[in-house]
């Protein structure tokens, strides 16, 4: 697969292994989520309760991930052309004001659910879980389109 960013690690950055690790806690986190939304669903309130708890703690390791990445590595550019290019930053605005909006929702749906809250923390969380898959979900594929397939 062809790179499509301009790489640090051709510089030699020592904290480019980062971007894998960000592509895996969006991942993990996916799957976390899905986990738990089918746990609900089945009515297993604890089982749910330890996942989406397990995916606020995977989300809250990405964030100090991705801060301490661009920290050091700076900014990377998308070198991809034509409608791809549209394409990417379509995705990725759409994703950074969604991550942007997603963390105060994220908070307030756990503080209801933890605090027994249920139909509160229902409504917001039937906003919330969208949100929170496709920011995940996109931060792979920006991963993906920044760098290819893995390998």
């Amino acid at each position: 697969m062809i790179i499509l960013a301009q790489t640090a690690e051709q510089s030699g950055n020592p904290w480019f292994f980062l971007k894998e690790v960000n592509a895996s806690l969006n991942t993990v986190t996916v799957v976390v989520l899905i986990f738990g939304l089918v746990a609900i669903k089945l009515g297993k309130e604890g089982l749910h309760k330890r996942c989406m708890l397990l995916a606020a703690s995977v989300s809250a390791l990405f964030l100090i991930s991705y801060l301490t990445y661009h920290a050091q590595v700076g900014s990377v550019s998308y070198g991809g052309q034509g409608a791809m290019r549209g394409v990417y930053f379509v995705i990725l605005i759409s994703h950074i004001i969604l991550a942007a909006v997603q963390v105060p929702l994220i908070i307030m749906v756990i503080r209801l659910g933890l605090l027994g809250e249920r139909k509160r923390h229902r409504r917001l969380a039937r906003i919330t879980l969208p949100i929170w898959l496709y920011v995940s979900v996109t931060g792979v594929i920006v991963y993906l389109m920044l760098y290819g397939w893995p390998g």
